[in-house]
């Protein structure tokens, strides 16, 4: 007799619900869950072994994907596209999913963290520099005792040689992480996750942006209140103003304009998953 859905364990129909719900946003097809069921299919796919990736997907994400063909493949191929924004989130729901919540990198990592001790996770850093991995190691498994913090690699800013990437390949697999958090940037991070995922022996790659830097305390995050009311954006743009300007005034924007011209039906953009 075949086990019905009501049947399996709660973590598992969380998971297999969360994997159904996409909604078509230029294109991208973002999940409309929220972070219990991220949470949960990450470790489906541990329990399984699958061998997948997880981006976190932004407004900048969108319009990146509307100007390259390989950043809108990479987050299609994802085997979870999650909303990191509250314009996203305000329109998945208007598209029907009401329980869908915001999941962006520092949330999502430091959910995983605090499951990770009691369930055995093996956690490998990818991305910023060596110093800022070290103040984001030592804070994170002070805040939660007994994480297993297996490896990090600080990647140079140019292009790896053939050889240099099948060297960290190597030593991201010699450490046997479950999870892989790569924090070098949309949408460099995108392409190397959707490059790289069977090749690295990982459960999941999981794109989290800027939450190496929130987590090592190098730069602030605005507060939880802030960030409910859609406005995280305005934070960081006084935050980094000369290196923000053109993705928070220009990419909000552009993509006010694409999601008015699509729920209006004044343009399609096509299921690409």
């Amino acid at each position: 007799m075949s086990i019905s859905h009501f049947d399996q364990p709660r973590d598992e129909r969380i998971a297999a619900a969360a994997v159904d719900v996409r909604v078509n946003m230029l294109g991208v097809g973002v999940a409309g869950i929220n972070l219990d069921e991220t949470v949960a299919t990450l470790e489906k796919w541990r329990e399984h072994k699958q061998r997948d990736y997880v981006c976190c997907v932004t407004v900048h994400g969108l319009v990146m994907s509307q100007k390259d063909p390989m950043v809108r493949s990479a987050l299609n191929r994802a085997g979870l596209a999650t909303m990191d924004g509250m314009p996203l989130v305000w329109w998945c729901r208007l598209a029907g999913s009401a329980h869908a919540s915001r999941v962006c990198g520092p949330d999502l990592l430091e959910a995983m963290c605090a499951r990770g001790p009691a369930r055995g996770h093996r956690h490998f850093f990818y991305g910023s520099s060596p110093q800022v991995v070290a103040q984001l190691v030592a804070r994170l498994t002070h805040q939660f005792p007994g994480l297993n913090v297996v490896g990090s690699i600080s990647p140079p800013f140019r292009p790896l040689t053939a050889e240099e990437d099948a060297a960290e390949v190597a030593a991201i697999n010699e450490a046997r992480p479950d999870f892989v958090w790569v924090g070098i940037g949309m949408p460099k991070q995108e392409k190397w996750m959707a490059s790289h995922v069977g090749r690295i022996d990982a459960a999941a790659l999981i794109g989290v942006g800027a939450a190496f830097d929130f987590h090592a305390g190098t730069k602030p995050r605005a507060p939880r209140w802030i960030q409910q009311t859609g406005f995280e954006w305005l934070f960081r743009l006084l935050s980094e103003p000369r290196r923000l300007a053109h993705r928070y005034i220009v990419d909000n924007a552009y993509f006010a304009a694409c999601a008015v011209r699509q729920l209006t039906g004044l343009k399609s953009y096509p299921r690409n998953w």
